[in-house]
C-alpha cells in the first residue's frame, strides 16, 4: 500500500486494542490509513504504542454502558473494530461466565454505544469456529455453511462468538441506528507475534522434547491465518462500509459487505502436522519425518480419555485431553472467495514469512523473559 494513496477512515476506535489481535489492528492503521487512532481496553499497559504515535488508550470494561458511553462522546468515532475477547483456552463454568459476559454482553453494550453515538461502521471479530461441531471435518467451507448453535455446538467460546456475532449483524441498518452499517470477519488459527496460545505451545513442545509423536496420518488440511492479514482483512471491511455508507442506494446482494460475514485465512490451507514440523524447524529442530512415531487417532482418543480422569482426580487441568486429540486430526480449511471479491482481499504475508516472523518472535521474547 505504500506506492498507493493511503485510505481515510476518519476517527478509529479499537476495542480490545492493546490485545493480541487488537494491537496488530493498531499498527496497520497507522502504517496504512490516514486517521486518527483511540483505543478501549479493559489494561493499556502492554503492547501500547510509543506516544509519539498519537494513540489515545482508554481502560474500561467493555460490559459498563455508561463508561463505553463517555468514551464513544469523547472520541467520536467513524469506525469502530471490535476485537476484545478472552482467550478460548478453558471449557469450565467460570470461562463460560467470562465468555458471556464479554463476547455477548459486551459486544451488545458496544452496539449500543455505536447506535446512540452516530457511528458509521462496525466491524466485529468473530470467529470461523463458529461454523464447526468440533468433530466434523470442514472442507472448503464458505460463509453459506451453517453457523452451529446450541446442542449441536460443543465449543461455549464459540457459542458466544456465534451470539454475538448475530447481535453485530441484526444491528445493520436497525431502527435503532439506521446509518450504522456493520458486519463481521471469521478468521481462522490465528497466529503471529504476541501469540502466546498456539505458537507458544508449539515451541515448548520443541523444547521439551516432545516432537516426535504424531496422532493420525497427517492427512488433514488446515488453515492458519497470519495475525497482520487478520488485521487487513478488518481494515479493508472498514473501507468498505464506510463506501458503502456513501450510497444513495443499498448494493446488490452480491456486491454487500454491509450485514455480511468474511472469512479470513492465508489462503494457503496446510497439513496440519507439517505446520508443526514447519515451526518447529523454525525454532531450530534438525527434524522432518524420520523420528516420528505414528499414534492412530482412536488410541490418541483413548489416551486423552485416561489423561482427563486422572488429572480430574488429582485436580488439575489435563495437559491434552480428547478435543485436543480430535482438533488435531480434524481437516479445517477455507474458501475466502467473498473475502477477495467483495473486500478485495489477499494475504499480505505468506504463510512461511509468518511462520519465520512468529517464531522468531516467540524466541526473542523468552530470551527476554518476557514469555514464560
Amino acid at each position: 500500500m505504500a506506492s498507493e494513496k493511503k485510505p481515510e477512515l476518519g476517527s478509529v476506535l479499537v476495542i480490545g486494542g492493546c490485545g493480541f489481535l487488537g494491537h496488530h489492528v493498531v499498527r496497520v492503521l497507522l502504517r496504512d490509513y490516514i486517521c486518527s487512532v483511540c483505543v478501549i481496553d479493559l489494561r493499556c499497559t502492554r503492547n501500547r504504542r510509543p506516544e509519539s504515535d498519537g494513540v489515545q488508550y482508554f481502560e474500561a470494561d467493555i460490559t459498563d454502558a455508561a463508561r463505553l458511553e463517555e468514551i464513544f462522546n469523547q472520541v467520536k468515532p467513524q469506525v469502530v473494530v471490535h476485537t476484545a475477547s478472552p482467550p478460548a483456552q478453558s471449557n469450565d463454568s467460570v470461562s463460560h461466565a467470562l465468555f458471556k459476559k464479554v463476547n455477548v454482553d459486551g459486544t451488545a453494550a458496544i452496539i449500543k454505544a455505536c447506535q446512540q453515538t452516530g457511528v458509521t461502521a462496525l466491524v466485529y471479530t468473530s470467529s470461523a469456529s463458529v461454523m464447526s461441531d468440533n468433530k466434523s471435518d470442514l472442507i472448503n467451507a464458505d460463509e453459506r455453511w451453517p453457523v452451529i448453535r446450541g446442542a449441536q455446538q460443543s465449543e461455549y467460546y464459540s457459542e458466544t462468538k456465534a451470539a454475538a456475532e448475530e447481535l453485530v449483524l441484526q444491528a445493520n441498518r436497525s431502527a435503532a441506528a439506521p446509518n450504522l452499517l456493520t458486519c463481521s470477519i471469521r478468521p481462522s488459527g490465528i497466529m503471529g507475534e504476541g501469540d502466546t496460545m498456539t505458537l507458544y505451545h508449539l515451541i515448548k513442545l520443541y523444547q521439551n522434547g516432545k516432537t516426535s509423536v504424531q496422532v493420525g496420518d497427517n492427512d488433514n488440511l488446515f488453515d492458519f491465518t497470519y495475525v497482520e492479514n487478520v488485521a487487513h482483512g478488518h481494515l479493508l471491511a472498514a473501507v468498505a462500509l464506510l463506501q458503502t455508507s456513501k450510497l444513495k442506494i443499498a448494493p446488490l446482494d452480491h456486491e454487500r459487505v454491509d450485514g455480511e460475514a468474511f472469512i479470513i485465512t492465508n489462503d494457503s490451507p496446510v497439513y496440519f502436522w507439517d505446520f508443526c514440523r514447519a515451526v518447529w524447524n523454525a525454532a531450530g529442530s534438525p527434524h522432518g519425518t524420520e523420528h516420528v512415531w505414528v499414534l492412530p487417532r482412536d488410541v490418541g482418543i483413548v489416551l486423552g480419555f485416561l489423561s482427563e480422569v486422572f488429572f480430574g482426580i488429582i485436580r488439575k487441568p489435563p495437559t491434552f485431553n480428547r478435543q485436543r486429540i480430535i482438533y488435531s486430526c480434524m481437516t479445517r480449511y477455507y474458501d475466502i472467495s467473498k473475502a477477495k471479491k467483495r473486500l478485495g482481499y489477499k494475504p499480505l504475508v505468506p504463510l512461511d514469512e509468518a511462520v519465520r516472523r512468529s517464531v522468531k518472535w516467540t524466541l526473542d521474547q523468552q530470551k527476554g523473559e518476557k514469555l514464560q
